[in-house]
Formats: C-alpha cells, sequence, structure tokens
C-alpha cells in the first residue's frame, strides 16, 4: 500500500513541495471563527457554487454563551481572498455545534437553515435564511415546544428537531444555556424526542417521544429507567429513507450510562434497537450501511442485519477509527478526524486505491470538556476540500478555519 505526501501552506510559510494535500488557514483574528461539529451527515459548508463558506464569528472562545449573547454569521468569499461578511446574527450556538448552519439542498446556492433563539422567550428554533434577499425567509417556530433543528434531509424539504434547552440541562456541550425547556424535570416525556417538520408547509410530527423510546429499550437495555434521558446525533442517510440515533441518560458517568444507537425509518415506523455500538461519531455510507468503529478497527456496518460488513483500512490507517469519520459526497474518499496529544490529525483515505495520506497536527489549544475543539472535519462539493478547525498560531491563539486540499491528480 503507497502513502500519499503532504505539504502545509500557511500565510506566511510553505514547509514543503510534494503532491499529496494542501493545507491554508483561510479566516484570521482578532475575532474567532467556526463552523461547529459535524452534527448531521452530508454537512456541506460551500454553497451550491463554491463561492461561500458559511460559519460563525465570535469575539470569545473561553466560555459558553450566555443566553441572549449572539453570534455573528458571515458569509467568507472563496472568490475575494477570503473576506468575511457578516449576515446574520444568532442566540442559538455553542462552540462544539455551532448554530448547526445548513445550505438549504433545494435552493443550495443562496439559502441555509440555522438555529436562533427568542431574546424574550428565550425559545428555540430554527430559520431559514436567504443571502441574494437578505433576509429571513421563514422562521420555523413551535411554542408549546420549542426546538432547534438537529437535522436536514439530503435531499431536502424536511428537518428533523430535538429540545436543545433540554440539552442544555443533560449535555451541556451541546445545549444552549438558559433555553426554555418545557420538559424539566420530566426523565422521559410522551412530548418530547425527535421532530420531524414540512419546510414548506411548516407541518410538524413528533416521530418517537422519549416515553416510547424508553418503552422499546427497556427490555435489553433497563439501566434507561431512572434517567433523564436525551438525544444526539440525528443522522439521515443518503437516501432520506432512515434516521440513525443516540438515546443517552447519565451520559458524564462511566458506570450505568445510558448510550444506545438506534434507527427507524424517515416516518418514524420500524424503530430498531441496534444490538452494536459502533462508536465514535459515525457516518452514514451507502444504503443502510453505517461507518464507524468496532474492535479498534474502522467499520461498515450493516444496519438491518446489525452486524459488521466489513472494515477500511488497518490500525495503521486509523488508529482512532472513533473519530469524527466523513464520507465524501462522492463516495470516494473517507477521512477520520482524530485528537492526539493536544492536536488534531486528519487521515484521508482513498476507498479505490487505498492510498491515504495524514495531515499535520492542527491545535485544539488546550480546550476540553464544554470548549473542546475536535475535529469535525466537513467535505466540499465537488470532494476535493476538507474545511477544518483549529487555534491559530497568532498572539491571541484565536479559533480559526483552514482548508485541506486533496490533490486527486494523486489518485
Amino acid at each position: 500500500m503507497s502513502r500519499l505526501l503532504f505539504f502545509l501552506f500557511l500565510p506566511t510559510l510553505a514547509l514543503s513541495a510534494e503532491p499529496g494535500v494542501t493545507v491554508r488557514q483561510i479566516t484570521q483574528g482578532p475575532l474567532h471563527h467556526f463552523f461547529g461539529y459535524i452534527g448531521h451527515v452530508g454537512t456541506i459548508p460551500w454553497n451550491a457554487s463554491g463561492r461561500y463558506i458559511v460559519a460563525l464569528q465570535t469575539k470569545h472562545q473561553d466560555r459558553m454563551p450566555e443566553p441572549g449573547e449572539a453570534a455573528d454569521i458571515v458569509l467568507i468569499d472563496t472568490q475575494n481572498d477570503n473576506a468575511v461578511r457578516v449576515v446574520e446574527q444568532t442566540r442559538a450556538w455553542n462552540p462544539q455545534q455551532g448554530a448547526m448552519l445548513y445550505w438549504n439542498p433545494q435552493a443550495a446556492e443562496t439559502q441555509f437553515f440555522f438555529n436562533d433563539r427568542d431574546p424574550t422567550t428565550h425559545e428555540v428554533f430554527c430559520v431559514l435564511y436567504d443571502i441574494a434577499e437578505k433576509r429571513r425567509v421563514t422562521e420555523l417556530r413551535h411554542a408549546k415546544t420549542p426546538f432547534g433543528n438537529s437535522g436536514v434531509a439530503q435531499k431536502g424539504g424536511w428537518f428533523l428537531g430535538i429540545n436543545y434547552a433540554r440539552l442544555a440541562r443533560l449535555r451541556p456541550v451541546t445545549g444552549h444555556p438558559g433555553a426554555r425547556d418545557w420538559t424539566a424535570g420530566v426523565q422521559q416525556p410522551e412530548d418530547d424526542g425527535i421532530f420531524k417538520v414540512n419546510v414548506a408547509t411548516q407541518e410538524t410530527r413528533l416521530l418517537v417521544s422519549f416515553k416510547q423510546l424508553a418503552d422499546a429499550l427497556r427490555a435489553t437495555h433497563p439501566e434507561v429507567d431512572g434517567k433523564d434521558l436525551f438525544i444526539n446525533h440525528t443522522l439521515w442517510n443518503r437516501d432520506d429513507d432512515r434516521i440513525y440515533f443516540f438515546v443517552r441518560g447519565d451520559f458524564d458517568k462511566k458506570e450505568g450510562r445510558c448510550n444506545v444507537p438506534c434507527v427507524m425509518n424517515a416516518d418514524g415506523s420500524e424503530l430498531r434497537v441496534l444490538r452494536d455500538f459502533i462508536g465514535g461519531h459515525p457516518e452514514w455510507g451507502n444504503g443502510h450501511h453505517m461507518i464507524g468503529a468496532a474492535d479498534g478497527r474502522q467499520v461498515i456496518y450493516d444496519t438491518d442485519a446489525m452486524e459488521v460488513a466489513g472494515t477500511l483500512g488497518s490500525p495503521e490507517i486509523f488508529p482512532n477509527p472513533g473519530g469524527d469519520v466523513a464520507l465524501s459526497p462522492d463516495g470516494r474518499w473517507l477521512v477520520n478526524g482524530h485528537g492526539e496529544k493536544g492536536m488534531n490529525f486528519y487521515t484521508i483515505l482513498n476507498l479505490a486505491d487505498k492510498n491515504w495520506v495524514r495531515t499535520p497536527g492542527f491545535s485544539q489549544g488546550g480546550y476540553s470538556g464544554d470548549l473542546r475543539l475536535d475535529p469535525g472535519p466537513l467535505w466540499n462539493r465537488d470532494s476535493t476540500q476538507l474545511l477544518v478547525p483549529g487555534i491559530a498560531d497568532d498572539a491571541a491563539r484565536t479559533r480559526q478555519l483552514f482548508i485541506i486540499t486533496v490533490n486527486r491528480a494523486a489518485e
């Protein structure tokens, strides 16, 4: 097996000139710039033409945002020396997941989704914004059950929603402190879980409730009883007919915690509790196959048969298969981002010829816990570039965005 080479390019320094991948920083301080954790499959920060990258801009990164504290939503113009322009603001963001930014698949040149919070009621909701019209096309609010976007259908038309105020209590790294939580004090509510919204009609339904999930899990996972359950990672597959997610409780504890993967059809039917936990931040492959980690290997997991259907790479290529993984839109490349000794590294594997490369490390800046800087690699639409975060080598150690370009001539 051959291995691709790399060179690192920063604004003032070129370390090498070998083919493989290039890395460059595209945003600068003194303000911080980041996109956020991948959060849901198929997230692409570039608009349809590839000219603009949508991201967040903040004044601080050393604490969680206070209730009502806004972050700027910016466009980075890749055709104009990566000039940064503020287009909106959001009060529903955090350092790990950002504001769940997502270009609308049905109008990806000009429209994107993001989460926001009402400054008076502190209710979280989803916004659809148009950069050509310079306005919010719609605000998708649900006063009785205020939730935000947790995953847009990859072909568009729908998004899933979860209660980010509940997450602020039970999984702060992914929640919004001070948001209104209608489920406070209820361990397994019947009116909360995973919601599904039709973007055009705003028709909304609760696909599965925490009460239903507890009932489905109890036989094989009795640890659900007595726990305040929450949901992370509502992932649409590429065909938009399946949804994968984790049901969790007491997640900050090593003993007795609940951490169970489930799948269901996109209409909420055929809820299935998976036999195996495939680790890390998994990604949908083709059909009903997931890419994740099992027994120290990067694996393909068949969610129908509930078994490992194959492996990818080797322990040498993927030393931490439970890292953040992302399959390129063309299905030809897999990237695994993993943390090691205060740095994030990205291993990029060509699935056809098995060539691979590991990038230089990107500093995590010493941040951990709710402020940690996860790798979160994000592909562009051409499957040639990745957007990743890192702490810049500047005096203030600001959080900035970097682009990794894959040299396709090296395939």
